[in-house]
């Protein structure tokens, strides 16, 4: 590689990395707790359900409890499980009845226990578990800048692993094998930046990728609907498979008796390990009522496979059909398998617990990358002011990334001990503590303090959680696993687990001798 292409490949992967550093921080660390969401959920809930996608639920009689509440006669409603928890998430257009009161034209959403058919708004049904999976793509800020921002910093990722790999594409395999603690500081934090961004680079590279397509997607199609739909993105999105046919509203009661629950029970019926996952009504109590009824194969039957069945009510006849083995289009695959392989849900708790490991090792290879740039910034040839600044600067960085884990950890003793913890008041409880500690760190001066005590605070606290859980519910972990609440014993171990191997790396952290002005 010439001196010229060398250079513009790392002053291209320094400046992309630290850009981002931070943010690239938060989305990671944030994202590998994000794997074990449904977890999260139901252990802050105190419930244990089946680990299964499939909706578990009577829907005749809960559309008859919806009805009595909202009146459903020419609505359309979704009903569909985001999460494997004991509730379904329910979404409400208005009636087309133009005749009907205006409460009724209003939509809604809304979360419904499967079991005793009890109603939670979306901000009461708001958890840690769905509070961690939004910050990871940094839902909090207002749309869509969160939104895009994410996307960006997975694009700038992107770059930054590419020329990385390009960096070390002659030393490549030769440099994951060399790890030297004993040497100078800069080439400890460029051997393990190195090996660990290598051993974690197809995962950070899907991540990168799919992060990238799922949030700035509309500005990258922006251009697609212009010229070749004329501004028409509905046209587009129906192509693409994103919409659901639509129905006219014949504004004619239906007389035909119908019973979702067996129309669910025949879509099952039609291919072997078939979860439903989805049952969307167009036009209900209509004379041109239909029913949609989606699911998905078991993830070993086939890694990808949607299937779905279109009824009309009014003759119980199948209108539509799409076999989950033979007729998903190459399309159909591509989005199926970039959101297989983003959330990591194939896998069981094996890939889970893989992921997480690789996300925090991520973590780890941008606080490294950073350490780098300071390390080679405080050469004697650089003026002191600028060295004084760079030090700040990392100072500010290590605050506020280090401090995310003892506040993840105390934000599960919150939402325990203070359940259930509204939306605002997590928000508060999470946002302000990062903001003291990270303030108090940076007062603090003392990049070795600031590593350790994150880790010995973070440590203790998450040795706490299953002693909060066991002490608020009584269910001491060993008691979840002997009656098979195997979510909420898998978050206390975890906890056990996680703090013990940080209590370990901070009590092996040696002080840094350099000044930490």
């Amino acid at each position: 590689m010439s001196n010229r292409n060398y250079n513009i490949y790392f002053h291209t992967h320094t400046v992309s990395g630290i850009i981002i550093s931070v943010v690239l921080f938060v989305i990671f660390f944030a994202g590998s707790f994000s794997f074990f969401k449904d977890e999260i959920i139901n252990w802050e809930r105190n419930e244990s359900t089946t680990s299964t996608k499939e909706i578990q639920l009577d829907y005749d009689k809960a559309l008859k409890t919806l009805d009595r509440k909202y009146v459903l006669y020419g609505r359309n409603l979704t009903i569909s499980k985001p999460s494997i928890e004991n509730r379904v998430a329910i979404s409400l257009e208005g009636t087309k009845d133009t005749l009907a009161p205006a409460k009724q034209k209003e939509g809604s959403f809304f979360y419904l226990n499967v079991k005793n058919f009890k109603i939670f708004t979306y901000e009461e049904s708001y958890s840690l578990g769905e509070f961690l999976y939004r910050l990871h793509f940094l839902a909090q800020i207002p749309y869509p800048i969160g939104y895009y921002l994410s996307g960006f910093v997975a694009l700038f990722f992107l770059f930054a692993i590419i020329t990385g790999v390009l960096l070390h594409w002659k030393k490549i395999v030769s440099n994951f094998y060399v790890f030297r603690p004993k040497e100078k500081l800069k080439v400890l934090w460029t051997d393990a930046h190195t090996a660990l961004g290598m051993l974690g680079l197809p995962f950070q590279f899907v991540y990168a990728v799919t992060g990238a397509f799922f949030m700035i997607k509309l500005l990258i199609v922006a251009p697609v609907v212009m010229t070749l739909y004329n501004g028409n993105e509905n046209k587009l999105y129906k192509e693409l498979g994103y919409t659901d046919p639509e129905f006219d509203f014949k504004n004619k009661v239906l007389t035909t008796d119908f019973s979702i629950n067996k129309l669910v029970e025949k879509t099952k019926s039609n291919w072997n390990d078939f979860e439903i996952t989805r049952v969307f009504i167009q036009n209900y109590g209509d004379a041109n009522m239909h029913i949609l009824v989606e699911g998905e194969l078991l993830n070993h039957k086939k890694f990808t496979g949607i299937g779905k069945v279109m009824y009309r009510i009014i003759d119980g006849k199948e209108v539509a059909k799409k076999n989950p083995i033979t007729q998903n289009r190459y399309l159909d695959v591509v989005k199926n398998v970039l959101y297989r392989i983003h959330f990591g849900d194939y896998g069981g708790y094996t890939l889970k617990i893989v992921s997480f490991i690789l996300g925090i090792i991520t973590c780890f290879v941008i606080i490294s990358g950073v350490m780098i740039w300071l390390v080679a910034r405080q050469k004697a040839n650089i003026p002191q002011k600028r060295r004084r600044f760079n030090r700040r600067v990392v100072r500010v960085y290590l605050a506020i990334c280090l401090s995310m884990y003892p506040i993840t950890a105390l934000v599960f003793i919150g939402a325990k001990l203070f359940y259930p913890l509204s939306q605002s008041n997590l928000y508060m409880l999470y946002f302000i503590s990062w903001l003291l500690l990270t303030i108090f760190f940076i007062i603090k001066r003392n990049d070795t303090f600031t590593s350790k005590y994150t880790l010995v605070s973070g440590s203790f606290l998450g040795f706490l959680i299953p002693i909060t859980n066991g002490v608020t519910t009584g269910k001491w972990f060993w008691n979840s696993f002997l009656n098979n609440q195997l979510q909420i014993f898998f978050i206390d171990v975890f906890w056990i687990f996680l703090a013990s191997i940080t209590l370990y790396a901070a009590f092996s952290l040696k002080p840094n001798p350099a000044k930490t002005n």
